[in-house]
């Protein structure tokens, strides 16, 4: 019985994952989606997602919306037992293959100014800080500022 989460299986985000995708946001944030939002935002014309799971549990999920020129990662959340274990580098890089083929010229994202795991991740990957909002992030510990990253997309090279 391995636990082994480097066999986390990636798979497109399709309309019948709505509510696993809705139920497994609300485990990684505070202020989760319902189904109905996340229902509403798959909707949108080139938003894509992906489902990350080990074994048959899911565990992280990647949204993602691409409207030229610019890109935005709308959620990338892995549930708080799986984190540190690459799972979320795997779907940020998902998301970036996609958008090999698509025209975007740049992917941006909001983190709360607090998580340093994941604006460390997003460092590694080449984003910079572009943008604050103060109070974004509303917390019982208090408001948190949301920092606006981004990252320059490269199109496959010959």
């Amino acid at each position: 019985m391995s636990n082994d989460t480097h066999t986390a299986r990636l798979q497109p985000l399709g309309p019948l994952d709505r509510a696993v995708a809705a139920a497994l946001h609300g485990r990684c944030f505070d202020d989760g989606w319902s189904e109905a939002a996340m229902t509403e935002i798959l909707a949108m014309p080139g938003s894509f997602g992906a489902l990350a799971q080990v074994g048959d549990e899911p565990v992280g999920v990647v949204i993602a919306l691409a409207v030229e020129p610019d890109a935005e990662i709308l959620t990338l959340g892995v549930l708080p037992q799986f984190r540190r274990r690459g799972i979320a580098r795997r779907l940020l890089t998902w998301v970036i293959d996609r958008l090999d083929d698509v025209a975007c010229q740049r992917l941006l994202l909001e983190v709360a100014e607090d998580n340093l795991a994941a604006r460390t991740l997003y460092g590694k990957f080449g984003f910079e800080q572009v943008g604050c909002r103060p109070s974004y992030y509303r917390r019982s510990a208090g408001a948190k500022a949301a920092i606006v990253l981004a990252r320059t997309l490269h199109g496959r090279e010959g």
